[in-house]
């Protein structure tokens, strides 16, 4: 079973930037698509950015394009989302996500109870956006 470890989150004001992590514990990414999802009070989990296991392709939610920056270091076995401009709506803890099933468009498109087929999943980390 693959064990994803994420970090990075935190408080930040409008319009400041984060950047998160995703790691395995003790085993290699390479072979995986990688998929950053969140999840904010009341509302079902959803795609923000994912990438292919070579890294070179990605997907963005409309709603992050231009502001998220999704890549992979494949030499430190780490993926990183790099949040810039953000918003308070941008609030939600997020989840990285490995399969190695998936396009990042295929990843990215899943919700809810769906994107639980996902086969591993990190422990989430908060992010919250406040003044």
């Amino acid at each position: 079973q693959l064990q994803l470890v994420d970090s990075g989150g935190g408080l930040v004001q409008p319009g400041g930037s984060l950047t998160l992590s995703c790691a395995a514990s003790g085993r290699t990414l390479d072979y995986y698509a990688i998929g950053w999802f969140r999840q904010a009070p009341g509302k079902e989990r959803e795609g923000v950015s994912c990438i292919s296991s070579t890294g070179g392709s990605t997907h963005y939610a409309d709603s992050v394009k231009g502001r998220f920056t999704i890549s992979r270091d494949r030499a430190k076995s780490t993926v990183y989302l790099t949040m810039s401009g953000l918003k308070p709506e941008d609030t939600a803890i997020y989840y990285c996500a490995a399969d190695s099933a998936f396009t990042p468009q295929g990843m990215c498109v899943l919700t809810g109870q769906v994107a639980k087929l996902i086969h591993s999943w990190g422990q989430g980390t908060q992010v919250t956006v406040s003044s």
